[in-house]
Order: C-alpha cells, then structure tokens, then sequence
C-alpha cells in the first residue's frame, strides 16, 4: 500500500492503480502503468515500463502526469467471480511471490488478482476468472494439494472454462504436473502449469513473458495437462513441456526446465501469435468427457541407490506401500552377482519387500534414456526378484508420482504391474528418439 500522503495525492489528479502514467523524478521521464506498492518504502511510486520492467521513483520532487485511464473491465458476475474463458488457479511459488524488503527473501503472497494487474496484456489474451486454492512454497505441496488442484481445475472445466493455467512453484512443478497428468484424463481442454524463477519484483523476472504464454497455450487444441516455461535465456519464447516429461534440470537459469527423451510439444511465444507444434499431443477431448480419479496412495518412497547403501535400510521401507528405486545406469542397484565378500547386497532386502506384497518400481538416475534390465545379470536378477519398470523411459517423479496414483486404484501385485506398464499419460514411448544433445 502507499502512504496516506500519496494515496491523497493522486486522487486529485484522479490516478488510479492501472492508469498509464508519466512520472518525472528529475532524472528523466518514465512511462507506464501505476502498479500497487505491496510492500517495502511507501514513498516510492512503481510503474511498469513498456518493457515489461518494473521501476520504483521518488515521489519527493517528482512530477506524475496522468497519460490514460485503464479501461474498465467488462466482468460478468457469477458467484462472485467473474466468468472468464480461461481459469487462473494460484498455487503459490515465485510466479506469485513478492520482496520482502526487510530480509530479502522470497514470499508467495500475491493473489491471483493482484497478478492480473501486474500483467495487463492478459485481457487481450483472454477473457479470464482467478481463484486462489493455496499459497504455497512448492516444498509444501503434496498428494493431498494435488488432489485439490485436480478437483478446481475439473470445476473449472465443468463450469465453462476453455482451459486453466495453473501458477506453481518450480521447484516441484514436475511432480504436480505428472501427477495431475493421471489425475484429470480425457481433458476437454488445456491445462498449463506455469511458475518463474525469479520474482516479479526483479528487472530479470521471466514472470510476465511465462505467464502470457501459458495463457495463450491454454487456448490451443490440446486435452493435457502441461507446463509452459522459458526455453531460453532470452525472453523470445517459452516450451510448452508434456506433464509426465517434464524436469527442473537447473537451480536458477530462467531456461531450467526440459523435456526429457521427448521433445517439447510447442515452441510458444504469444507476442508474434507463434505456437510451432514440435511433437504430437493429445487434441481436445469432447465437453463433458473429463475423468476425474483424485484416489492417490501418498505412503510410497523414492530411493536413491548409491555406494555403500545398507540392505538394512531397505528393509526398514517395509511399513510403505510402494517404493521407487532409482537405480543407476539401466536400473540397477546392488546385487553383488559375483558374490565378492566386500558387497553388501541389496537384492535380498529387495526380494523381501516385494514378497510382502510390496510393489518396487525401478527408474534411471540418468534420467535420459531407457531402462533395459535384461543386459547385465543384475538387472535380470532384479527382475526375477519382480521389479517393475523393464523397458520404461519415465523419468524418476513420474515414476514416483504414477505408482501413487496405481496404488490409489489397487494394491494387487499383478495389477500394479500392468497399470505401471501400461502407457496412460504419454510417460512412456514405445520408441526412443536421438535427442540432440545426448
């Protein structure tokens, strides 16, 4: 909020939060658009530079010359909401974060509201409704957030949306995006999560060029649920990434998310209407075919094999409902085929697990590149033993986050295995792709 001084201020020059403004702070002139101050030092006016760029000026001093009014919005009511084509649902995450001034941490805070008027080109996207189900880190989100999102986002189909963009944090946007993959299937419409790695409030946020792009991607012919992100460190256009492929594979680069032994659905940039389809997708189902399955077994684990890891500690997995393993190479862990006397094998513990009714599924800590047990004997040891993922090129979230869902459905050995196997949300080719790169 700004101070009572400036709020009086302009309201004699009758400036509105949203008006195209021009301030003079004695070291030049800027033009934009009035942003609200959320927070911080309440003497400095903030505007939006044409540039996407957000400035903050001293208003000591300072000549502001109201420039236009911000057209008013033409809202239909309906439950107190308005009744957009395309549905918002904010999450939390840095896409919806602001500065906190006084420790320099990041904090999701800013509604989904308040992000429609920090992007004002939204509207000449489309039409739009915003809702807000959390405001989350993405460290906090789990099976149980995922179902609440599922559930909004078929409310939203239900009630008329033509599709939902989905504002989340990155760190864990994979594991939603996968699971919501299984969750919401026939999908008569787009749905794209969206996040950002830096805030808005910094001059390099990829915030506003991420945010259109998802918006403009949800009005495609696609039935999947997707995630749309820079695809490079430029701001000339973003990948529309499928759910169950996509992967954080940097801890800060604005380009940080790839698809992996698939190539990104789209290329997207909604500045020059470009939406270059890269690889085949799911097209619109018809109205009224969305199946929603939100029963999700969240009691699994996902371990990572490593050196010197204990048969103790797998045995100690015994009170979870499913485990994922991920193996090194073509899914192995330790085995010890040749019986040397310093190996502690695992295969043991492994074998226990799974005759308790315990489901293991494997995944690669490659990550590119497809499981095939059947090369080396560990592999083929491990598959005796019952492990699942043979022939699999799924990454390890959606490894993780499908054998959730498939316990959410049955607990029979047998049936887990042919769900896990079988192709449901694009999470397994039939065919590996040269990826350039790799």
């Amino acid at each position: 909020m700004y101070s009572k001084k400036i709020e009086e201020f302009l309201k004699k020059r009758k400036i509105s939060v949203g008006d195209r403004i021009e301030v003079d702070g004695g070291k030049g002139k800027f033009e934009g658009l009035l942003m609200p101050r959320i927070q911080g030092e309440a003497d400095i006016l903030v505007i939006k530079l044409d540039n996407g760029y957000n400035i903050g000026i001293k208003m000591q001093g300072a000549e502001v010359k109201l420039l236009e009014k911000a057209k008013p919005k033409k809202t239909e009511a309906r439950e107190g909401k308005e009744k957009g084509d395309i549905a918002i649902l904010g999450c939390g995450g840095t896409i919806a974060s602001k500065i906190e001034y006084k420790t320099g941490a990041v904090y999701p805070a800013i509604t989904p509201e308040e992000l429609r008027m920090t992007f004002p080109d939204i509207e000449r996207l489309a039409s739009i409704r915003s809702k807000s189900l959390f405001s989350l880190f993405s460290e906090d989100m789990n099976a149980g957030h995922w179902k609440i999102v599922a559930g909004a986002v078929a409310d939203e189909l239900k009630d008329g949306a033509k599709g939902a963009v989905i504002m989340h944090g990155t760190d864990t946007m994979g594991y939603t995006a996968s699971a919501l993959s299984f969750m919401l299937q026939d999908l008569p419409a787009p749905v794209v999560l969206v996040g950002a790695q830096r805030s808005s409030d910094r001059p390099s946020s990829e915030n506003e060029m991420n945010m259109l792009n998802a918006v403009y991607s949800a009005k495609k012919d696609i039935g999947e649920v997707c995630v749309c992100m820079h695809a490079s460190m430029n701001d000339d256009f973003c990948h529309l990434h499928r759910g169950t492929r996509v992967r954080k594979m940097h801890t800060s680069r604005r380009d940080a998310f790839r698809s992996i032994n698939s190539m990104p659905i789209a290329a997207v940039n909604y500045m020059n209407d470009r939406f270059e389809v890269l690889s085949p997708c799911r097209k619109r189902s018809p109205a009224g075919s969305l199946k929603l399955n939100t029963k999700m077994n969240d009691n699994v684990a996902m371990v990572y094999a490593h050196p010197n890891i204990k048969p103790e500690f797998l045995k100690s997995l015994s009170d979870y409902d499913g485990i994922v393993l991920v193996g090194t190479g073509l899914g192995h862990v330790s085995a010890n085929p040749f019986g040397d006397k310093n190996v502690h094998s695992v295969l043991p513990a492994v074998r226990e697990l799974i005759d308790s009714g315990i489901p293991v599924v494997m995944s690669s800590q490659t990550i590119s590149g497809r499981l095939c047990m059947r090369v080396y004997t560990t592999g083929r040891l491990l598959m005796e033993a019952g492990v699942i993922g043979d022939g699999a090129d799924w990454i390890p979230e959606t490894a993780y986050t499908k054998l959730c869902w498939v316990l959410g459905q049955t607990k029979d050995m047998k049936r887990v295995r042919e769900l896990m196997l079988t192709n449901i949300a694009g999470e397994i080719n039939e065919r590996s792709a040269l990826m350039e790169g790799y």
